[in-house]
């Protein structure tokens, strides 16, 4: 089983041996949306099922909505209905990528451990890494599913940090907030995407690209060890609850501190899209 990250080589062999696995592309563009049905449709690993940010990883009904943002999650039932219909079962090998160097599927990753499944895995290097691996690929439509299945729902596997719980625990040394933005928007330099600009105040900065070598894979978890401990500056691991935007690119961070060995810590998913909206909350700048 792998339940943090999988190579294409790794995967390939899954594949020939015919274990029971889901691959699953999460391909997005923040400022761009409509692209994401192009890249499906354009390139992905065979077999691959469609996995698109705004659509089925987002809702945009409030009455289904577990928190607010730009990105809220959808409440966890949904979420297994949508594996259902997409004919993945809790017996399944999940692996998760994306062409964007591992910015977006990390949202899917998290989203199942959330609903309780541990054998779900990010495809580090992502499109690129399969096609180097020589990987299958296909493009146009995706294929109908001819068999639904049954997704059931267990015991979340990873903490969601909500406004009010976030909110109360500030400046208490209980609570270590990290933002994944970059550091211009952390310091409220620029903000193309919400309302205001800054951060919440005694957050630390960890930019999520800082996680990755140029190629779009993982550090070495020696290296990241290093650099975390270096972010933390002595704060307990387990005290830290990570955010960016809208909850999608702080998951590199999450996944990061787990390879690292520091174990799995919390995610604010409303993140400063809902921070910044939320009124009478502090915001910081500098």
């Amino acid at each position: 089983m792998y339940n943090l990250l999988i190579t294409a080589a790794q995967l390939q062999a899954l594949q020939a041996q015919g274990t029971p696995c889901a691959v699953l592309d999460c391909s997005f563009d923040l400022m761009k949306p409509e692209l994401a049905d192009g890249f499906f449709a354009s390139e992905r690993i065979a077999g691959a099922l469609p996995a698109h940010l705004d659509k089925d990883l987002s809702t945009h009904q409030p009455g289904q909505a577990v928190n607010g943002g730009r990105h809220p999650l959808p409440q966890r039932e949904i979420v297994a209905q949508w594996l259902g219909h997409l004919g993945i079962h809790n017996g399944m090998q999940i692996v998760v990528y994306d062409r964007n160097k591992g910015h977006y599927c990390g949202r899917l990753w998290w989203m199942l451990k959330w609903l309780g499944h541990e054998a779900v895995a990010v495809l580090d290097g992502g499109l690129q890494a399969w096609q180097d691996a020589g990987g299958a690929l296909a493009s146009g439509p995706a294929t109908p599913v001819s068999s639904p299945a049954r997704f059931e729902l267990k015991a979340p596997l990873r903490q969601l940090v909500l406004t009010d719980t976030v909110s109360a625990a500030l400046g208490q040394a209980t609570q270590t907030v990290v933002d994944a933005r970059a550091g211009a928007r952390y310091r409220g330099e620029v903000e193309p995407l919400d309302p205001v600009a800054g951060h919440i105040p005694g957050a630390l900065n960890r930019p999520f690209t800082e996680n990755f070598t140029e190629d779009g894979r993982f550090k070495s978890p020696e290296q990241l060890k290093a650099e975390w401990r270096k972010v933390l500056a002595g704060r307990p691991a387990s005290s830290v609850v990570h955010h960016c935007g809208s909850g999608v690119t702080a998951v590199p961070n999450l996944i990061a501190m787990e390879l690292a060995g520091f174990g799995p810590t919390a995610l604010y998913a409303g993140s400063w899209s809902e921070w910044c909206r939320t009124p009478g909350l502090p915001c910081a700048q500098g």
